[in-house]
C-alpha cells in the first residue's frame, strides 16, 4: 500500500510541480499549501528505528524510507482536510480522551519520563495521534456509511475460499508460568476464581498467565505426559523445563470442523469489508490528488524520478 501511495503521489507531482527555490526551510513538502516539516519525517522516522542504535543506513535507504513516511505524512494530511471540508476534524475533546486513554495505562507519571528517555517531543506525539484519529474517523464515518455487503457476495466469497474456514483439531491451553512451584499453583488458583491474567499478574508479579493455541498432533512430546489425558478445565501437576516452571490448564478441545456459512459469516464479512475500504480509499485518494497541489522537495525523490520531474517541469514552463 505505502508503495503505491508514493508512486500516486509522485504521479500528482507531474501535475503540480516541484520545491521552488523560494521554499521555506525545514519543509519538505507543502499539501495545498499546507507545510509538512523535516522534524515531522524526523520523529516517525526515528520510531521506526527504536532500538536500533547498531545499524547505519545507507543515504540510499534513508531517502527511500523518509519518501515512504512522506508518503504516509502527505495522506494523512489529505485526509485531515477532507474532514474539515466536511466539518467533522478531529475535535480538541476528541484528542484528549484520546491521550487520556494512552495515559491511563501508565501509572503516575511514567507515561513522560518514557517520553522523555526516548527522546519523543509531546507536541509531535499529539500531532500524530490526532492524525491517526483523523485516519479512523475518515474510515468509520466517511467510507464505511458508503459500502454494502451482499449476502450473496458473501455467500459466493465462502464458496470460493472453503479451505480458509476448515478449523483443524486442536486443544486451548492456559499457561501459567512462575519462578517457582508454589507461585505457580498460587497463580491457578487465582485463575480459577475468576481473576484475569492481567490481575494475576498484579498480584503475583513474578507470575504470568497466557492462552495458547495448539494443534493436534504439535501438542510438544515434552507436554504429553502431562496432559493427554486431561478433561477440559482441569490442569496439569507443574512441569519444569529447561528452567521454566509451569502448569497448563485445558480451556477447550475443538475438533476439525467445517465453519458453515453462517457460522463463516462474520469472517467473511470482515475480509469484504476491508478489501471494500482499501478499494474506496484508493479511488478517493486519486481523485484527490487530480484535484490537490502538492509539492515534495526534490531532496526527497529518487534520482530517476527527479529527473523525471525536472523534464516535465522544463517542458511545462517552455509550454507556457
Amino acid at each position: 500500500m505505502k508503495k503505491k501511495i508514493v508512486s500516486l503521489l509522485l504521479a500528482g507531482l507531474l501535475l503540480s510541480g516541484c520545491q521552488t527555490e523560494s521554499e521555506d526551510p525545514g519543509v519538505v513538502a507543502r499539501v495545498n499549501g499546507t507545510p509538512i516539516y523535516l522534524t515531522q519525517l524526523e520523529y516517525k522516522y526515528d520510531l521506526t528505528h527504536e532500538g536500533n542504535g547498531g545499524f547505519v543506513p545507507s543515504v540510499e535507504q534513508v531517502r527511500d524510507e523518509y519518501g515512504q513516511i512522506l508518503g504516509d505524512l502527505i495522506v494523512q494530511e489529505l485526509v485531515s482536510q477532507e474532514l474539515g471540508q466536511r466539518g467533522i476534524s478531529v475535535t480538541d475533546k476528541e484528542l484528549k480522551e484520546a491521550e487520556n486513554e494512552v495515559r491511563s495505562d501508565y501509572p503516575d507519571d511514567s507515561f513522560e519520563q518514557i517520553l522523555i528517555e526516548e527522546y519523543i517531543d509531546i507536541n509531535a506525539w499529539r500531532s500524530q495521534l490526532k492524525y491517526q484519529l483523523a485516519m479512523n474517523k475518515f474510515y468509520s464515518d466517511i467510507l464505511r456509511p458508503e459500502i454494502k455487503i451482499d449476502y450473496k457476495e458473501a455467500e459466493q466469497y465462502y464458496r470460493t475460499h472453503l479451505s480458509d474456514f476448515y478449523m483443524p483439531a486442536g486443544y486451548r491451553f492456559v499457561m501459567v508460568k512462575g519462578l517457582s512451584k508454589d507461585l505457580v499453583l498460587k497463580g491457578v488458583e487465582l485463575f480459577r476464581e475468576g481473576l484475569t491474567p492481567a490481575e494475576i499478574s498484579a498480584k503475583l508479579r513474578q507470575v504470568s498467565v497466557q492462552e495458547i493455541w495448539i494443534r493436534s498432533g504439535q501438542v510438544p512430546a515434552g507436554w504429553k505426559p502431562f496432559v493427554e489425558n486431561l478433561q477440559i478445565g482441569e490442569a496439569s501437576s507443574v512441569i519444569t523445563q529447561q528452567k521454566e516452571v509451569f502448569c497448563l490448564i485445558i480451556k477447550d478441545k475443538k475438533q476439525a470442523t467445517l465453519l458453515t456459512p453462517l457460522q463463516a459469516y462474520p469472517m467473511v464479512e470482515k475480509v469484504l469489508l476491508e478489501k471494500k475500504l482499501q478499494e474506496k480509499f484508493e479511488a478517493w485518494l486519486q481523485k484527490k490528488m487530480a484535484t490537490s497541489n502538492i509539492k515534495i522537495s526534490k531532496d526527497l525523490l529518487p534520482e530517476a524520478e527527479k529527473t523525471e520531474q525536472t523534464d516535465k517541469y522544463a517542458e511545462d514552463v517552455k509550454a507556457e
